[in-house]
């Protein structure tokens, strides 16, 4: 599990990582010995050119020198199986297999340049052997080369640098195909932030079939604790809709990591107030908005009958609860529908009072529901204890893993847990370094439902109100593309997003598109049924 010692010092990878990259040149070092073998067989008869001895002396000693390489290979190969995550004690000599593979590296260098200098210097033979002696000196070349190719090729940096965190309202994000052209025109709603060309309004029109003139304010400004929002009328639904946009810049992450708790100031007979402090911070910047710059009033100016609704996903998801509890008091029947919002949000108290107004929609496995510090540090136990308690070495559980992604399958058919009588392999070392559980730590004593200590900055939080929880039917293909998945919907309580759970579309299930295809798909089937409340629970407004 640690990384392994060479050289004086510690290395990020460990004695079991070496599986399949040794593989991978055993494969190459055992075709290149096949060829070399053949050519050597098929031609040595031409070999008594000018030179020729020469030839002959440097295709035995490759042969040779292959030999040894394919022998330490398979040696590493065959260690790095050895053992367990947490037992490398069978994998104590990998650290001299590795040396000494290290040192081959030397005279296959030399060789190689050896047989580059013999074929420059014009050897009379049969082309086909010169040939092969040239294809000998490539592939050695190619072996070498990459690893600094790769730290020099500007396509590993863009590709991580380019990937970020793309959570947003539904469809708010890039212009759909066939939306509006940007360009540049008089608006008759305030539009505050860098849009400039209204691409981004462009969009929204697009994907929402709303009019220029059902919007009252539209805000890209997005800093720390201020997130970008959108105000507009819903003529169909008779709503004034406030619309809060998700986590899509680096300032919302670090609106999303100010995890410490703080009381949230708002006019409610709840006595335990606590709430997320970076949301909290967010959703009171949008309700300055919408009550000191008169954005709401004037919206109601337009359409006094109308109720007003407030939606977000995920960080804005939190926000739109936080807003809507915020805003009660001034108009008693707001609605809200958070799409996605993390769990860990607000207190007990703020949980239960929200179920009379509040409906938070969740997908499948998705983590962020299931999100908050308290909860990740239930992961890490539990994810140690998985680790301490595995008796398959790594590539095992990594082949299982990858064959359960692409044929499906049962992952709990493969069991992980060592016996009672084999624990004591446990508290074996590792490397020299005390183990990471051993049977007298407290970690280890913990028992696997048993609840963490929380400390009083981040106190145990809470998903906002009644949750509808969106569970795919069936099988639509190991990747979505075999068939159309089939979802059904039912009211479910906040226990069972207690804990995170881990799993292929753990991070999928929480993408604005594919929530939004899940529940159009529940929509559109008459045989789901969302409208049943729960035992015990008020009833809420869900149409």
């Amino acid at each position: 599990m640690p990384g392994m010692v060479l050289f004086g010092r510690r290395w990020a990878i460990a004695s079991d990582d070496l599986v399949f990259p040794g593989f991978f040149e055993l494969v190459v070092r055992v075709l290149w010995w096949i060829g070399i073998l053949t050519l050597y067989l098929m031609h040595r008869g031409k070999l008594d050119c000018a030179g020729g001895a020469l030839l002959s002396s440097y295709l035995i000693v490759l042969m040779i020198l292959l030999a040894v390489v394919i022998c330490t290979v398979s040696a590493i190969m065959c260690v790095s199986m050895r053992g367990t995550i947490c037992n490398p004690g069978p994998r104590k000599s990998m650290s001299k297999l590795l040396y000494i593979r290290l040192a081959l590296f030397f005279p296959e260098m030399v060789w190689a340049s050896l047989g580059a200098a013999w074929v420059a210097d014009g050897v009379q033979c049969d082309r086909t052997v010169v040939n092969g002696i040239i294809a000998t000196v490539v592939v050695r070349t190619q072996i070498w080369c990459p690893a600094t190719l790769r730290r020099a090729s500007p396509c590993f940096i863009s590709n991580r640098t380019i990937s970020g965190t793309t959570k947003s309202l539904p469809r708010w994000s890039a212009m759909p195909q066939g939306a509006p052209s940007c360009r540049s025109r008089t608006t008759d709603y305030d539009l505050v932030g860098g849009d400039q060309l209204n691409c981004h309004f462009g969009s929204i029109l697009h994907t929402t079939g709303l009019q220029y003139r059902d919007f009252i304010h539209v805000s890209f400004h997005d800093k720390v604790y201020e997130l970008p929002f959108l105000v507009a009328l819903d003529h169909r639904k008779e709503s004034v809709v406030v619309a809060v946009r998700g986590t899509m810049s680096l300032q919302d992450v670090l609106t999303d990591l100010s995890a410490e708790s703080e009381v949230l100031d708002v006019e409610c007979e709840v006595q335990d107030r606590l709430a997320h402090k970076g949301i909290s911070q967010a959703a009171r910047y949008v309700y300055r908005r919408l009550i000191n710059d008169g954005i709401l009033s004037q919206a109601f100016s337009i359409a006094p009958e109308y109720r007003l609704v407030i939606v977000g996903h995920s960080l804005g998801g939190g926000a739109a609860a936080l807003l809507a509890t915020m805003l009660r008091a001034a108009y008693p029947q707001v609605r809200c529908y958070a799409f996605s919002p993390p769990r860990g949000l607000w207190s007990k108290g703020l949980h239960e009072y929200s179920q009379s107004f509040i409906v938070s929609l969740v997908l499948g496995k998705d983590v962020i529901p299931r999100l908050s510090v308290t909860n990740l540090e239930d992961l890490k136990r539990r994810i140690l204890r998985v680790v301490a308690h595995c008796n398959k070495p790594k590539y095992k559980i990594l082949l299982h893993g990858l064959w359960y992604e692409l044929f499906g399958g049962n992952p709990n058919n493969f069991p992980t847990e060592l016996d009672g009588g084999d624990q004591e392999v446990l508290t074996q070392p590792l490397l020299g370094e005390q183990s990471l559980l051993t049977r007298w730590s407290p970690a280890y004593s913990f028992s696997s439902d048993s609840p963490l200590d929380s400390s009083p900055k981040y106190p145990p939080l809470y998903p906002p109100g009644r949750i509808i929880h969106l569970q795919e039917e069936g099988a639509s293909g190991r990747f979505g593309c075999c068939s159309a998945a089939h979802y059904s919907a039912k009211w479910s309580h906040e226990a069972e997003f207690s804990k995170i759970l881990i799993g292929p579309k753990m991070l999928t299930d929480h993408m604005p598109d594919i929530l939004m295809r899940a529940l159009d798909s529940v929509v559109s089937d008459r045989a789901a049924c969302v409208s049943c409340p729960a035992q015990g629970v008020s009833g809420v407004d869900v149409a």
